[in-house]
């Protein structure tokens, strides 16, 4: 895998500024840069479910019942990366393998790729591109912690989960904002632990280029 770079979860960051959102924080294996992405309430509480453990929900999620596929006709995620950032959406591949060996990638959703990497204990990665491009260093994060509260919260929303959509607001309340503006309110994002603004601070300072 060339050009690829290794990722582990760090943590799953509240959005203090809009309902519904989270910020799923990644860290290269080795170094220090961190990749905030921008993901759903319900890709957040599944997520936060896998790394848990402990919660059970009454019923399987989406992505408990591509595990149970992948088990029943012996195919296995090999890995995940992260191929592209445009426009502030990170793509993603995943790698399926079955019991012959035979090889298929399958374009999906960075959370849902995320989602699966998790409940088959298979790794994420990224292209070093992607990495340089998105990636922002971050102070730590109180990672268990923080999923931790994502596993537990899902009890009170699972009523309304299954109805969730990304609804990210297209609104940019940063318009006309110098980089030098956008660069230091980023960094007071960083310190306040608010990850999801860092992230979109980011992407607006990354689409005024050099």
């Amino acid at each position: 895998m060339d050009n690829l770079i290794r990722l582990n979860i760090k943590g799953i960051s509240y959005s203090q500024t809009q309902t519904g959102a989270y910020a799923l924080i990644l860290e290269e294996n080795v170094g220090g840069r961190k990749l905030p992405i921008i993901i759903g309430s319900f890709e957040a509480q599944s997520i936060a479910l896998a790394l848990e453990k402990d919660i059970n929900p009454p019923r399987p999620l989406t992505h408990d019942l591509f595990v149970s596929l992948g088990k029943e006709f012996h195919l296995n995620v090999d890995s995940i990366y992260i191929y592209k950032l445009e426009d502030g959406v990170f793509y993603s591949n995943i790698v399926f393998l079955n019991e012959d060996g035979n090889r298929a990638e399958i374009d999906s959703r960075t959370s849902d790729a995320i989602a699966l990497a998790v409940r088959f204990n298979a790794p994420i990665y990224a292209y070093e591109n992607v990495v340089e491009k998105a990636g922002i260093h971050l102070d730590v994060i109180e990672e268990e912690e923080n999923i931790r509260r994502a596993a537990n919260n899902f009890e009170d929303d699972l009523d309304i989960l299954a109805g969730l959509e990304n609804d990210l607001s297209d609104v940019n309340e940063y318009e006309g904002w110098t980089k030098s503006e956008l660069e230091s309110e980023m960094e007071k994002a960083v310190k306040n632990e608010d990850y999801e603004l860092a992230a979109r601070l980011r992407d607006q300072i990354d689409n005024m280029g050099n």
